[in-house]
């Protein structure tokens, strides 16, 4: 009663779960069902199952595909395309709506292992290919795809979960590497696209400052000079590379002033309620303006329509 008590406070509008959470595709459904139930209305289920080691359903349910790397270099953008409508028909089965996925980081040689095989290529060319194909196949097929992880994270050096990163690539190689895989993926109309909590400094961003927090990036960049229109997503706030940034309600803040429409925080109760109760402190005395949160519910709401269907 925990988790249903909980969902009902923040009045929660979906859930990411993680295989930590079920042993059988039987046992997620009724998961599902019963938050449903408890909640009184349908919750937006997303997961991450990318393939190869990033993936949340295991054995009977859900085809475990290889990593991206290897579908790329060993089956081609066809076979992606198929893998993505063989995924939404299996993550729709199972009353999943949106896949985070795919990884359109082009990886860098000796860059740290957290992205690694996560990526198609290190061909821009050929990760747009491949990421397109994923997004068309899941999303022709009725789960939302969600392009990762903006504006690139496949030359990092240290791993954002544990640590802040820095990239410190300036604009002629982002815009050559980088961020055609971004553009690809808008154009095929990607439905949400997540950030990274990696520092820019090439890109004229302030040293230490993560993209999460970048109105620059997210805005400027991402929005306005590349014309994506869905929802933009943050990483899991609770990553280690936000720690020195003060406490997730802080976090929360400055991620929403910076132009995201959804806020990870996929562990700690706490942290969602902290996040929640700034968030609406911020709002009432007018430090976020109104029209922007609702046009972020505006966008939800849209996806949620077409994806609950």
């Amino acid at each position: 009663m925990e988790v249903v008590d909980h969902l009902r406070a923040i009045h929660a509008g979906g859930v990411i779960p993680f295989a930590r959470n079920f042993r059988s595709k039987e046992q997620f459904g009724f998961l599902l069902a019963g938050l449903k139930q408890a909640v009184g209305r349908e919750l937006l289920v997303m997961v991450d199952h990318e393939g190869g080691r990033v993936v949340r359903f295991h054995g009977e349910g859900a085809t475990h595909f290889p990593a991206a790397m290897t579908m790329a270099r060993v089956h081609g953008a066809a076979a992606i395309e198929r893998q993505g409508a063989t995924e939404a028909a299996e993550l729709r089965g199972l009353g999943v709506h949106v896949n985070l996925a795919p990884c359109v980081d082009v990886i860098v040689e000796g860059c740290d292992p957290i992205i690694g095989d996560r990526s198609y290529s290190a061909d821009p060319r050929q990760v747009s290919a491949c990421g397109v194909a994923r997004i068309r196949g899941l999303q022709a097929h009725g789960v939302a795809a969600c392009a990762k992880h903006f504006p690139g994270l496949g030359a990092v050096q240290r791993d954002p979960h544990k640590t802040l990163p820095t990239i410190a690539l300036d604009w002629t190689v982002m815009n050559a590497v980088h961020l055609p895989p971004f553009q690809a993926a808008i154009a095929a109309g990607v439905a949400t696209v997540m950030s990274s909590h990696v520092c820019y400094p090439g890109l004229g961003e302030p040293p230490g400052l993560p993209a999460t927090f970048s109105s620059h990036l997210i805005r400027d960049l991402l929005r306005q000079r590349m014309g994506f229109g869905g929802l933009v997503l943050t990483d899991d706030l609770e990553m280690g590379a936000l720690r020195t940034f003060g406490t997730i309600g802080d976090a929360a803040l400055r991620a929403t002033q910076s132009g995201h429409d959804i806020l990870l925080i996929c562990s700690d109760f706490a942290a969602q309620q902290e996040a929640l109760s700034r968030l609406r402190a911020a709002y009432e005395a007018g430090r976020l303006p109104m029209v922007e949160l609702e046009a972020s519910v505006e966008k939800m709401l849209s996806l949620r329509k077409k994806l609950l269907s």
